[in-house]
């Protein structure tokens, strides 16, 4: 009996312990789970306010130390890692470690930062497409917006999800945007690709100014206001943002230089230096910048000069050429294009896109043929000329497109050539084009073959070969014994 007692005593006092741990977890979760700011995904806990004074984000610095960030620890890094590339076309493993909020470089002009602006903005309803994106690539977007723009000034934050069927998009994303202020979340009955896409989340925007962004961007210090003064000061001026770079290996952020927007006649957009002589004074560097064509991603425009306009053209599909249409459609028809150099957004540039086209095929072919077809007028050959293999092929109907270019009393692509984009080259007799890229010396590069044969195999006789044509982009590449090459080289000769 002597021992009983004291055995009977020491149990109790284990499981009441025991009890009083498990309620004081309990407690904790609930608190958590019930405090709007705490959230759990992926690599730790993130922020809704987000911010660098926040305690959390000391706490995360040794995490997103540069050097460390995408270090390999273990087989769970190293899958993230892999899945990222293949599903996204950059590095989540960083991008998961870098949380939903960073502090970037302020990589404007040291005169963007006196430069006063008006008390009376208009409003902006940012959109914001997307289709299976990275979680931690979209909520940076929108927390970038909610921490880096005055409260005043956003009207609102819609995501419009284009039938995304990553897991975590789904109830766990209505769930985090339920939390979220101004945010809310759209999303398509089925695939519409982002030219559709936005015009949804146009048709439901009800902010004075439309501003499209991608998303994986990452605003940067008063980027904002800037575009909304161009606007108010003339409701037809449509304005971009320098696009600085995100590596989509490291997630360095890098400032950009002073661009504008161009194409050639394949109806390919291009980047171009600006002429020296437009940056001769500092002043020159905050100047807006006119651009003959926008990259397509990230612009701002008023609400309803988007509708008299023509919004997007719908009978588009999925992606591309769309940046081109409204572009031309803004120049001819009595608008201005502009890119403003105080406001900056960085944007991930990935080496391939990742998305498919839904069995649409080759949309960027399809929706270039509608521009070329609807805005083009007689230089339409020049583009058939490029891309002979689309002669014939359908574009679909235009009718609507047309009929909306007369109503808007649109100018020709030959008065665009001449007062807007006057630097571009017609292609030459037998369908080669003379660049019209620029650079900073006002000087066209001579292209210089240094060596000309076969990349062999030391170790055998195989060598690299590419069936088909090697200028198409992600061409195959296989190996083939060295003398087969040789073979058909001097049978084409």
């Amino acid at each position: 009996m002597g021992y009983k007692l004291p055995t009977r005593y020491f149990a109790l006092c284990s499981f009441m312990i025991l009890m009083f741990w498990m309620l004081l977890n309990a407690v904790s979760l609930l608190y958590l789970g019930s405090n709007d700011k705490y959230f759990t995904r992926g690599h730790g806990r993130h922020l809704q306010n987000d911010s660098p004074s926040d305690d959390f984000e000391r706490e995360m610095a040794q995490e997103k130390d540069p050097n460390t960030l995408g270090l390999i620890r273990n087989k769970e890094d190293q899958t993230i890692r892999e899945h990222g590339y293949e599903k996204h076309a950059f590095n989540e493993l960083v991008s998961n470690r870098l949380g939903f909020y960073r502090e970037i470089q302020d990589t404007r002009h040291e005169l963007c930062k006196s430069i006063r602006y008006s008390s009376n903005l208009p409003s902006a309803s940012i959109i914001i497409c997307f289709h299976n994106e990275a979680w931690s690539t979209l909520l940076r977007t929108v927390h970038s917006v909610l921490n880096r723009t005055a409260e005043n000034l956003v009207h609102e934050i819609i995501l419009v999800d284009d039938q995304s069927n990553l897991e975590e998009l789904k109830d766990e994303l209505e769930n985090y945007v339920e939390k979220l202020p101004k945010v809310k979340l759209l999303r398509t009955v089925q695939r519409e690709g982002l030219i559709r896409g936005r015009t949804l989340g146009a048709k439901s925007a009800t902010g004075e100014v439309l501003v499209f962004l991608d998303s994986h961007c990452e605003v940067n210090k008063d980027w904002l206001p800037p575009l909304l003064e161009r606007i108010k000061e003339n409701r037809t001026t449509v304005v971009c943002p320098v696009i600085d770079m995100i590596n989509s290996d490291t997630f360095d952020y890098q400032s950009s230089p002073l661009v504008r927007g161009g194409f050639n006649w394949g109806l390919h957009f291009s980047w171009e230096p600006l002429p020296k002589h437009l940056l001769v004074k500092p002043e020159d560097y905050v100047l807006p910048i006119r651009s003959p064509t926008m990259a397509g991603g990230l612009f701002a425009m008023d609400r309803n000069y988007f509708s008299q306009l023509g919004q997007y053209d719908e009978g588009m599909n999925i992606w591309g050429g769309e940046n081109l249409e409204i572009s031309f459609r803004i120049w001819m028809c009595g608008g201005s294009l502009e890119i403003i150099p105080c406001s900056r957004v960085g944007h991930i540039f990935r080496r391939w896109r990742p998305y498919g086209s839904d069995s649409k095929g080759d949309t960027m072919s399809y929706n270039s043929m509608r521009v070329a077809e609807v805005w083009l007028d007689d230089y339409k050959k020049y583009f058939y000329q490029i891309k002979k293999g689309l002669v014939g092929e359908p574009f679909g109907d235009v009718t609507s497109r047309t009929e909306l270019r007369k109503r808007l009393n649109c100018k020709t692509f030959k008065w665009y050539l001449k007062n807007i984009y006057p630097e571009i080259n017609l292609p030459q007799e037998g369908g080669s084009v003379k660049s019209n890229m620029w650079n900073p010396h006002g000087l066209q590069k001579e292209k210089v073959i240094v060596k000309k044969g076969n990349l062999q195999n030391v170790g055998n006789s195989l060598c690299l070969d590419i069936p088909g044509r090697s200028s198409e982009k992600r061409a195959t590449v296989l190996l083939r014994d060295c003398q087969e090459i040789h073979a058909m080289v001097s049978q084409t000769k």
